[in-house]
């Protein structure tokens, strides 16, 4: 997911900026009562003062279909081109 929001210029990390070395889910996000699954399967998007609602609504465009794209490809590699 970080690699193809990358593609289409979004910044995504999938920890939490404390933990970035760490492969461990957020341990804010288990804190607050989300599951391992969940939290291990968590998107980091951060925004600054020079962020524009344009931008926001950009990636709301895109994130969905990702996640539908990425969903109906699991088993499967998604930077793989079909032959």
């Amino acid at each position: 997911m970080v690699l193809l929001l990358g593609q289409h210029g979004i910044c995504a990390s999938t920890g939490s900026a404390c933990t970035a070395q760490s492969l461990s889910p957020s341990h804010a996000l288990l804190a607050i009562g989300r599951s391992h699954e969940a939290a291990a399967g968590a998107l980091r998007l951060s925004l600054s003062e020079d962020n524009t609602q344009a931008d926001v609504d950009e990636a709301l465009g895109i994130v969905p279909g990702l996640v539908r794209e990425l969903r109906g490809k699991r088993g499967r590699n998604p930077f793989q081109r079909p032959l």
